[in-house]
């Protein structure tokens, strides 16, 4: 039986060394051990948040090879896939299944815009070519790719593409999905200021990057709504989850996680260029964020 993807499943970084230039791996460890002890229900590495687009072939594997590792089985790891050409996404894909990821996220390849029948096409090359999950990536600002409800479930015919996160930040379309669809594809939240929306609406997931800061209030959120059905206890942890997710989404997103890691003591090292990091004045403005939800600032 394949994996069953539900929860809070955080989108997590890539830790580099000091001046970028390697990966600091014992950090991958530190990460796992912190996030699976807060309770979260998966891990997702080289997505966005991961900086898939800053690593080369090698590290690309070993990044995924070493989340597995450290997670050794005890939630999914869900590896994201980013490449320009099917042949690269397959082999990425075939890879990381046989480096034992559970399931795959993929994003189709950017900068020219597929047309429907061509990403079915594509996404059914990765699907022949594996036996675990697809998560199909909805980014229309990174792909140009901008799909109907009814478009977006139609990719749910694909065997293996099961899932799909939504990181359009349409909440119409995402609401339509959840409402009259989920029998055709499971659409999960994939929009940080959307997370309430997303999981209260009936989301299975929540593929989130700031879950990887406030690993805690994330799973409190997801068992406050999802699991308890309380609605008060889950407006009260939002209003400080919407500040965190409003700063993230207000700045270079991967350069505002890797601040957020900074500040809270779990530092995964700086974005690669050309991601600048943030300016000091907005890194102590999202202090006072985190301060604000009562989570301990240590830079």
């Amino acid at each position: 039986m394949s994996v069953q993807l539900r929860g809070i499943l955080a989108a997590v970084t890539t830790p580099f060394t000091a001046d970028g230039s390697a990966l600091d791996e014992p950090v991958v460890k530190n990460q796992v051990e912190r996030l699976v002890a807060a309770g979260i229900h998966g891990l997702v590495p080289t997505g966005t948040t991961g900086e898939f687009m800053a690593l080369n072939p090698t590290e690309y594997r070993r990044v995924v090879e070493l989340y597995v590792q450290a997670v050794a089985g005890r939630v999914p790891v869900v590896a994201g896939v980013g490449a320009l050409t099917t042949k690269d996404a397959v082999e990425l894909a075939h890879d990381f299944q046989q480096l034992g990821a559970d399931a795959i996220m993929i994003v189709p390849p950017f900068y020219d815009p597929l047309d429907l029948p061509t990403l079915k096409a594509f996404l059914t090359a990765v699907s022949d070519a594996i036996t675990v999950p697809i998560v199909y990536y909805n980014v229309p600002g990174a792909t140009g790719i901008r799909l109907t409800a009814d478009e977006l479930a139609e990719l749910g015919e694909i065997e293996r593409v099961d899932y799909l996160k939504d990181t359009s930040g349409d909440a119409v379309t995402l609401a339509d999905l959840l409402a009259s669809r989920g029998d055709r594809i499971k659409a999960f939240n994939g929009w940080d200021t959307l997370t309430f929306f997303g999981i209260a609406s009936g989301a299975e997931a929540s593929v989130w990057g700031a879950a990887g800061i406030v690993p805690e209030l994330a799973v409190e959120l997801w068992k406050a709504l999802a699991e308890e059905g309380d609605l008060e206890r889950g407006r009260e942890l939002w209003t400080h989850l919407w500040a965190i997710s409003d700063f993230l989404e207000s700045v270079n997103y991967v350069a505002g996680v890797k601040a957020g890691l900074d500040l809270t003591g779990h530092s995964a090292g700086p974005a690669r260029l050309p991601i600048q990091p943030l300016p000091a004045e907005q890194k102590e403005r999202f202090a006072g964020i985190l301060r604000a939800a009562g989570v301990p600032v240590v830079a």
